[in-house]
């Protein structure tokens, strides 16, 4: 009777253990899985929403796309931005990458008081553009031969604006780019954030380019991106 109730007790404390530790990766992936839903929200918003009808005329010829859902901005006399999202490359039309995840932040003096949330599409128009991002941190207005085109709601001429530009961004808040504030903002591929989503050993250019990893959650945004 000992034996079997310390066996009975074993198997029971088995199986309440096996639920939480189930458990645990399902809760640590919430985060992710959330900025990936998000960002699927911001881009059907930008670039097929009305606002901006050059988003999707660009599309059609990206080599990327940088999604940031949230961009917080905000400070008094020290001001500061930040905010993550997913890039994602494409390597022939419809045949989109799982998204990698990314930090994007700034700090700089003088920005006004208050706080500004903006969501951004930055299209990646060219190879040039992709390699930046990739293969280390970007800054804006700091890249070498990357040139970049800021286009906010109510801008005029974004198609002749963009021609000839490496990343075009849309932002659903003229006055973020109105005074050129993310000039000095940097992209940082996000590490932790995609070895845990994707496992160890996940890199933005293991996902992105070279497709080694892949997650179920990530299939919405690939379904809704392979219409360009």
């Amino acid at each position: 009777m000992k034996l079997d109730r310390r066996t009975a007790l074993a198997g029971a404390a088995a199986a309440f253990a096996l639920p939480l530790a189930a458990a645990v990766p399902a809760r640590a992936d919430a985060r992710r899985q959330s900025l990936v839903d998000s960002c699927l929200e911001t881009a059907r918003k930008v670039l097929t929403g009305k606002d901006f009808p050059d988003a999707a005329r660009n599309m059609t010829t990206a080599r990327g796309v940088l999604i940031m859902p949230e961009l917080v901005q905000g400070g008094f006399i020290v001001g500061a931005a930040g905010g993550r999202g997913i890039l994602m490359a494409r390597s022939n039309p419809g045949d989109w990458s799982p998204p990698a995840f990314y930090n994007m932040g700034s700090g700089s003096l003088g920005l006004q008081i208050g706080a500004k949330v903006s969501e951004i599409v930055f299209i990646v128009r060219t190879e040039k553009g992709l390699t930046a991002l990739i293969d280390h941190k970007f800054k804006f207005g700091a890249e070498a031969g990357v040139t970049m085109v800021a286009v906010g709601i109510g801008m005029e001429g974004a198609s002749t604006a963009a021609v000839g530009a490496d990343i075009v961004a849309y932002s659903n808040s003229a006055g973020l780019f109105a005074g050129a504030s993310i000039e000095g903002s940097y992209l940082d591929a996000d590490s932790d954030w995609n070895a845990l989503y994707y496992g160890q050993g996940a890199t933005a250019k293991s996902i992105v380019l070279d497709r080694r990893y892949t997650n179920p959650g990530a299939e919405p945004i690939r379904q809704f991106m392979a219409q360009w």
